[in-house]
């Protein structure tokens, strides 16, 4: 267990559904312009690039195209793609067709993700049921799953690639949900709160802003507010 980690967290960079706020779009992947946000992180944060120890993504397409785009020096460095940690735990939280990942046998047909290790990915990750429903109580639950995962880490210097909803459910605090309006490729750092690491929420709270490669785009929760 690491519980002095720094953890990296990352939004991705915009995919399709942010630009027309289409959430019809299933497993959205990344926009041009989103490739090119992706793919400037690599030169934005050259240190962290070099200092990260172990990278884990969220197995949708558009956090698994930002981790190769954005994250490229440090996934060779580290072995290459096999050895990022697909977590189907990050995913999103809605049941929109955007928000839901494409069952492991459709990756691995594609040559752009079949590069990654998809063993994480069951046949119930896509279901958005129980563990995975998007409901208060479950997504809650799924976000302290991952602090504790982070937590049990033995890694010093952690990236995690994942979505600006169940972000805010990470980065929560015993006064509730963050509702830090992440942008497009953003990259902040955070590390777990000496008060509560060693309890089951084992929260965790910001150091500093790091990089942001693009503005803001709307998640599909934000779409109930504009």
């Amino acid at each position: 267990m690491a519980p002095n980690s720094r953890l990296i967290l990352t939004r991705h960079a915009q995919a399709e559904h942010n630009v027309d706020l289409d959430y019809s779009i299933a497993d959205a992947p990344l926009t041009p312009l989103g490739k090119k946000q992706a793919a400037s992180l690599a030169t934005q944060i050259p240190d962290l690039q070099k200092e990260a120890d172990l990278v884990v993504s969220s197995p949708l397409r558009r956090t698994l195209q930002t981790t190769y785009l954005g994250w490229g020096p440090a996934t060779a460095r580290l072995g290459g793609l096999k050895n990022v940690i697909c977590l189907p735990e990050a995913q999103e939280c809605n049941s929109l067709p955007c928000d839901t990942g494409s069952p492991r046998e459709v990756l691995e047909a594609d040559p752009e993700f079949a590069v990654f290790n998809l063993d994480p990915l069951k046949p119930e990750w896509t279901s958005k049921e129980g563990f995975w429903a998007p409901t208060e109580a479950a997504l809650n639950n799924r976000a302290k799953w991952v602090r504790k995962f982070l937590r049990e880490r033995p890694e010093k210097n952690i990236v995690l690639v994942s979505h600006g909803d169940i972000l805010r459910r990470i980065t929560a605090d015993p006064t509730g949900i963050s509702t830090y309006p992440w942008k497009n490729a953003e990259v902040r750092i955070f590390e777990f709160d000496p008060k509560y690491v060693d309890t089951e929420d084992c929260w965790i709270y910001q150091k500093e802003n790091v990089a942001a490669a693009g503005g803001y785009g709307l998640t599909s929760t934000d779409l109930d507010f504009a």
